[in-house]
């Protein structure tokens, strides 16, 4: 454990538990003692102890106290300075090096108070994405971190003597061994620390390549793209590492990675094929992820996919309001009008397709589609059925998925295994065998010569949808703004199930947009604006003042466990709302 030497604490003379609960300020000896007068005093008492509280080199806030030993744990926050921390200024001169340091410190306090501490401390958790945390802000300024103290409690009295060894121990060692850049021991964190934010740094740069070079996604040589398991994120041991194919093989410079060689995609249709388990949805997975940075050591450090990609999926059941499903469902029974389709119960095709639309509308260059997960019938239909039923609704995405390239501008990659109709649409072929991918274009189109079908491409159609919510106050009065895991949210009486939506990869993100989603309804969406232009409102917001602006939704006072989540998914959350109105 490293010295608290340069981390000394000043003294002074403390105060009663007594005194009237107000925001207090004091020293760290203050706080001790008053701690350690509450011992035996019924659990009220500890909102006595809530105020600014100097360490010496850092601060502690105590900025809510939990109301009894069951509810949710008291929020702290811990404020310093880079340097006094001894933070080189080169490590946080832009917004990105920033976030990268805010996501490291996260990550080591996380891991200091896992390994040394006694289980009352805790910050939000984090996978392997590098991402916009509330949990940890960093500036030229100032550095915060933000995290919770399960008070300790025999029954409903405060055990003041633990909570002040809490506050003694576990809580400034935590802190010293995150914040503290200037020992000699911190050396290897310092590097460790300037390898993450130079992760972060190539990934953006691979990003702005994406751009610059037209592709749609890119994948280094040896990137090891297999998880370890279905329920972990981390790398597979023993992996095949990605090897482009030579036809597809560029070369990027990056500014800490250097030239690296890969695969770049360009835009089209690209069709993976494979044989069972021998890595497509591997492939698709790491694409479904590129849009985000990951950790050093994560394998995918170097996988880049353009950052509005939407990976969709059948959803049996969900809602439908007002989308404009037609250039894939026409001619429903009983007349619905598809150009404005809306639905509480969405059958797999229907969903998918309202979901194709929805990504269109809200600006996506890329959907991203599994067989597996896919209804069949929105997919493709087969020649035999084609002549056997003839008035049918659907326009399978086979016919469309060519013109929607060409002419609507979005890009497809589709996963498949069980059909070659996509073959005649493809612009290239992979194909995935033991985890090794080729370029099999040329061989995809000998096939298609050699067993020709009928063609039935259709052109992708134009819309002029303008879908406008109205707004939506809370019916109740004490509404309800909640999120659950990745996958559910809790407006007021609704639930709004996210769990087709599969690339929102922290709870964190799920509470972000829960707020989002509050704060168009009420404040946001007035019946003029389109969604997507109600979430560029909220984007500009997000970007100039952070997660802490999401208070103007209702979010709590320095909120510690929001993500920032991407513009697409927060819009995937409203079109999901089964409360959602529109204007006419």
């Amino acid at each position: 454990m490293r010295s608290r030497s340069d981390f000394q604490r000043p003294r002074s003379n403390t105060r009663r538990y007594d005194e009237p609960p107000t925001r207090r300020t004091g020293t760290d000896a203050d706080l001790l003692s008053s701690l350690e007068q509450l011992d035996g005093k019924t659990y009220g008492a500890y909102k006595t102890v809530i105020g600014d509280w100097d360490y010496g080199t850092f601060q502690v806030m105590i900025d809510r106290i939990q109301a009894d030993p069951f509810a949710p744990p008291s929020l702290l926050r811990v404020q310093s300075t880079p340097e006094k921390m001894g933070l080189p200024a080169n490590l946080i001169e832009s917004r990105e090096q920033r976030i990268a340091v805010a996501d490291f410190l996260i990550r080591t306090f996380d891991r200091e108070v896992q390994t040394h501490g006694r289980g009352a401390v805790q910050i939000a958790r984090t996978g392997q994405e590098i991402l916009e945390r509330s949990a940890c802000s960093v500036s030229p300024e100032r550095i915060e971190l933000r995290f919770q103290v399960q008070m300790p409690a025999r029954g409903r009295m405060i055990l003041g003597r633990t909570a002040a060894e809490i506050f003694d121990r576990d809580v400034p060692d935590a802190i010293v061994n995150t914040l503290d850049f200037t020992s000699p021991e911190a050396a290897d964190d310092l590097e460790a620390m300037r390898a993450h934010v130079h992760a972060y740094e190539d990934y953006q740069a691979l990003q702005k390549a994406l751009t610059e070079n037209g592709w749609i996604a890119f994948i280094a040589d040896g990137s090891i793209l297999a998880r370890r398991s279905g329920v972990s994120q981390l790398p597979m041991e023993d992996a095949v590492a990605f090897k482009s194919p030579e036809s597809l093989r560029r070369a990027v410079t990056l500014p800490h990675a250097g030239h690296v060689h890969g695969m770049a995609i360009e835009p089209g249709v690209t069709v993976i094929v494979g044989g069972g388990y021998h890595g497509k949805s591997t492939l698709l997975n790491a694409l479904q992820r590129g849009v985000y940075a990951h950790i050093p050591g994560d394998g995918r450090e170097l996988v880049a996919t353009v950052e509005d990609a939407v990976k969709v999926r059948a959803a049996d059941g969900r809602a439908v309001t007002g989308v404009d499903v037609s250039p894939l469902i026409t001619a429903l029974p009983g007349g619905a009008d598809t150009a404005r389709f809306t639905t509480e119960n969405a059958s797999g095709s229907t969903s998918q397709a309202a979901s194709i639309m929805e990504a269109i509308e809200l600006g996506t260059r890329l959907l991203l589609i599994d067989e597996d997960s896919s209804a069949s019938t929105l997919l493709m239909r087969d020649t035999r059925m084609r002549t056997l039923v003839e008035s049918e609704p659907i326009t399978p995405l086979v016919d469309r998925i060519r013109g929607l390239a060409d002419t609507g501008g979005v890009s497809t990659l589709i996963i498949t295994g069980g059909t070659g109709d996509y073959l005649d649409a493809a612009d290239r072929v992979l194909m995935l065998d033991t985890y090794k991918c080729y370029d099999v274009t040329d061989n995809a189109r000998e096939v298609v010569e050699s067993q020709p079908r009928k063609r039935t491409d259709e052109p992708w159609p134009t819309s002029d949808s303008r879908r406008c919510p109205l707004p939506e106050n809370a019916q109740t009065d004490r509404p309800k703004t909640k999120a659950a895991g990745t996958n559910n949210i809790i407006l007021d009486n609704q639930n709004i199930s996210l769990a087709d939506v599969e690339q929102i990869v922290e709870s964190g993100q799920t509470e972000a947009i829960a707020w989002i989603v509050r704060g168009m309804l009420e404040h946001v969406c007035y019946g003029e604006l389109t969604i997507g232009e109600a979430l560029d409102q909220v984007e500009r917001m997000l970007t100039s003042g952070g997660l802490d602006t999401l208070r103007r939704f209702g979010a709590r006072e320095y909120p510690a466990f929001l993500v920032r989540p991407r513009r697409v998914d927060a819009g995937a959350a409203l079109n999901r709302f089964r409360g959602l109105k529109l204007s006419d």
